[in-house]
């Protein structure tokens, strides 16, 4: 897969690397020249250049990406790429990183965005993911489909504590697709059974999301999210 990453600052290089080491080709852009460095991810390749501007992305050969990542730390900057990744250049998908929360809402389709990630939105439902049981936490949103990641504790007194995955009629359009249990991940199978202290993850749309609240954990009903608090 080819990655065109905009932003060569520290998140860029971290996605980078990441990407590199999953075997993908990677090219960062930046227009800062202090950022643009080769030794600090030396097995990416390279360019100074504005990612706002369409010569810049035609060098860049945007058009033969299989992503675009836009993320840089300016979020008019972050939208423009990517709405010139999808409108100009065909990109099959793009991610954009959202800097300021009170921007996440121009974050969708009509900016050429498919999936949008607000660092401060993460850090904030992880951390009431850590101390929250039985609450549904709003974990990440697909911009396309409206699907989220959520995540709930299961509580001690559950109904579906030690039921097997493969006798619970979850909700419509939702699917149970890990479970975290001792700090291990663990996939799913129909015979393994749910145990109090589990943290599930599904993917489910948010209409479903109060009747999956109600199921895995009656009475709570409390969904938590970034937009809970002012970051």
């Amino acid at each position: 897969m080819r990655v065109v990453i905009a932003g060569a600052g520290s998140v860029g290089r971290s996605i980078a690397r990441e990407l590199l080491a999953n075997g993908h080709q990677v090219l960062l852009i930046d227009k800062d020249a202090d950022d643009v460095q080769a030794s600090r991810v030396p097995e990416a390749s390279w360019l100074l250049a504005d990612a706002c501007e369409l010569a810049a992305l035609e060098e860049a050969r945007l058009e033969e990406s299989d992503v675009c990542v836009a993320a840089t730390g300016d979020d008019k900057a972050n939208l423009v790429l990517s709405l010139l990744a999808k409108t100009e250049f065909g990109v099959p998908r793009t991610v954009a990183r959202v800097n300021n929360p009170k921007n996440e809402w121009m974050f969708d389709e009509s900016w050429g965005v498919d999936v949008a990630v607000s660092t401060p939105r993460l850090m904030t439902a992880l951390i009431e993911e850590a101390v929250s049981i039985g609450d549904l936490v709003r974990i990440f949103e697909f911009q396309q489909g409206r699907a989220s990641m959520v995540e709930i504790t299961l509580p001690e007194g559950s109904p579906f504590a030690g039921r097997r995955v493969g006798d619970v009629d979850w909700p419509t359009d939702t699917v149970l697709v890990a479970i975290i249990r001792e700090e291990r991940p663990l996939a799913p199978t129909p015979d393994d059974a749910i145990e109090a202290g589990d943290e599930l993850l599904f993917i489910t749309t948010t209409e479903q999301e109060d009747r999956l609240q109600e199921l895995v954990a009656p009475g709570t009903q409390h969904h938590r999210s970034a937009d809970d608090d002012e970051v």
